[in-house]
């Protein structure tokens, strides 16, 4: 079986058929974004799309800002890899929904504005809680940003068939990669600066429909190759995987028993446990998927739309549990390692080998692999774009409207602070994507969930549903937890002291586990707690009218 992602004859004609789909999808995303811009007057289109959005298009559009590259090439590779561990992700992404509908969707839209801050600062001294919001969701942000364009320029070289040795252009691997970086970056300032929420927000319901089309006709794909016998395919990717039946039990990635050394198994399970709480409350602590609530016009259609975006997901992250069995069974875990140590390329392999099988041929292969590639390339641009209005927002809302101006600004100059935001953002974003192009992607991807989880969601919780909660405790809780996560990801064997590490050459790790959250969650609801107590701040008129705003959106904008 040819398993190598392109074969000569099949190369040119991928490449050629990528680049095409995807111009052909930035055209439209183009053309949607400069009609959206038109319909851009006020900070509430800008912000929050005129909160004209319905439950359904507002779930189609969390989705697809939801389901990142992490997601569908992530998740796809690490199940492939390691079978029944890998699911792992796909259920904690998807749990990690309940928490946010239940605790956070409708409360957030019932008493915020335009972005989370809004809820921290209601009842509190805006300018200490503002910055220190501001600052948790830049960082949160970047994080994530630069997962995405590390992503995208691994993406593009491998997609675009430039191998060692090989060009493209007149450009190497490393050349193309870095190329990539800067057009994606571009991209993502042009639709947020030109098309704002509005804009952003058809892009990303764009994207939605491309990737579950592009899942879906890859699932049917790889049952129908089984007969739609579900046995035989986890029987074949246990037997081609080369772990047998361990392929289809837990514990060959995660939590794995180390023989004769209690130690390192308790560290294994607790890392396991750390993860999995991270991947669960992480979601609820999203800036980018918290402004999201805001675009709808009632509480009722914040509620509908994660109750969409529950079944998006849900449906999505079922089918990467046949992308990823299926890429085990026809590609093989030692092809998929070949390409890509990591696995994010076992969808565009499975692709490229379901094309071989139903389309006849090489030709096949890559007309299948090209479709799959752009899909990627819009999944990426989606999500980037949508991050990079989270953190202008925050900026120019939050920093530059309520701290630097003090209130004292007109909607157009504010308006005006997020555009040049997002400009500079994304030029942090894409000179660091170009310096962290060897750094691990599912590392940023973890550490953005982590500090999420650990300073964010502790502040928001408090902030609803604790009536002495105050201003010096939203303070700690924010900081506690971004730099308790921050400090032990720093020191722990993901940056440095194993061979998988970001510097594998050094050693300064001393905190056990890959995952800080089991620590520092507790630590930003602790610090949260602390801080509250030792202030005499207290309001309690502020609150009752934040629980009232909250529960029945009584003066919601």
């Amino acid at each position: 079986m040819n398993t190598v992602l392109a074969a000569e004859a099949g190369g040119g004609t991928a490449r050629n058929l990528t680049i095409t789909l995807f111009l052909v999808f930035v055209a439209v995303t183009l053309a949607i974004t400069i009609w959206a811009s038109r319909q851009t007057k006020t900070a509430t289109d800008f912000y929050a799309g005129g909160r004209s959005f319905s439950g359904f298009q507002n779930g189609m559009a969390i989705g697809g800002d939801y389901m990142s590259a992490a997601s569908f090439l992530g998740i796809a590779g690490i199940i492939a890899l390691y079978g029944y561990d890998g699911f792992l992700y796909s259920i904690g992404f998807l749990v990690a929904w309940l928490v946010a509908l239940l605790l956070v969707a409708e409360l957030l839209r019932n008493s915020g504005r335009y972005t989370m801050a809004d809820v921290l600062a209601f009842r509190m001294r805006q300018r200490p809680v503002r910055t220190a919001a501001a600052v948790s969701t830049i960082t949160v942000s970047i994080f994530y940003l630069l997962a995405q364009m590390v992503g995208a320029g691994a993406l593009v070289a491998l997609l675009l068939g430039i191998k060692p040795g090989t060009t493209f252009l007149g450009m190497d691997a490393d050349t193309a990669k870095i190329a990539t970086i800067i057009m994606v970056g571009a991209l993502m300032i042009i639709y947020v600066t030109v098309g704002g929420m509005k804009g952003t927000t058809y892009v990303q319901i764009v994207k939605a429909f491309l990737l579950m089309t592009g899942a879906l006709v890859m699932t049917v794909l790889v049952l129908a190759k089984y007969n739609f016998n579900l046995s035989a395919l986890l029987g074949d990717a246990a037997a081609t995987s080369g772990k047998g039946n361990a392929f289809l039990e837990p514990g060959l990635r995660y939590g794995v028993e180390v023989a004769g050394n209690s130690t390192q198994t308790f560290y294994n399970k607790m890392d396991l446990l750390s993860l999995g709480i991270a991947l669960v409350l992480g979601t609820a602590g999203l800036p980018h998927i918290l402004i999201r609530f805001y675009t709808v016009p009632t509480a009722k259609a914040a509620r509908k739309s994660v109750l969409w975006a529950i079944g998006i997901i849900g449906t999505f992250y079922l089918l990467t549990l046949a992308l990823g069995f299926g890429a085990a069974a026809l590609v093989g875990g030692k092809a998929i390692v070949a390409q890509d140590k990591a696995g994010n390329t076992a969808a565009p392999q499975l692709a490229e080998e379901l094309g071989r099988s139903f389309l006849g041929g090489d030709l096949g292969g890559a007309t299948l692999l090209a479709i799959i590639a752009a899909v990627a390339f819009a999944t990426i641009l989606a999500v980037v774009a949508g991050l990079t209005l989270a953190s202008s927002s925050s900026l120019a809302h939050d920093f530059y409207a309520n701290v630097v101006k003090k209130g004292q600004t007109s909607e157009r100059q504010e308006v005006r602070v997020a555009r040049i935001s997002a400009l500079v953002i994304g030029a942090v974003s894409i000179a660091l994507s170009i310096y962290a192009q060897s750094l691990n992607v599912a590392f940023l991807v973890a550490l953005a969930f982590a500090v999420a989880a650990s300073g964010n969601l502790p502040a928001i919780l408090y902030s609803l549903f604790w009536k002495r909660f105050n201003t010096s405790g939203a303070v700690w809780a924010i900081y506690g937890g971004l730099v308790s996560a921050v400090f032990l990801v720093f020191f722990s064997p993901v940056v440095s002291g194993a061979p998988t590490s970001m510097f594998p050459d050094h050693d300064w790790q001393w905190f056990p586990l890959s995952n800080p959250g089991l620590l520092s969650i507790p630590f930003g609801f602790l610090c949260g707690w602390i801080g509250t107590v030792i202030s005499k701040e207290h309001d309690e008129d502020k609150y009752a009218e934040l629980e009232v705003r909250a529960l029945t959106g009584a003066g919601a904008h």
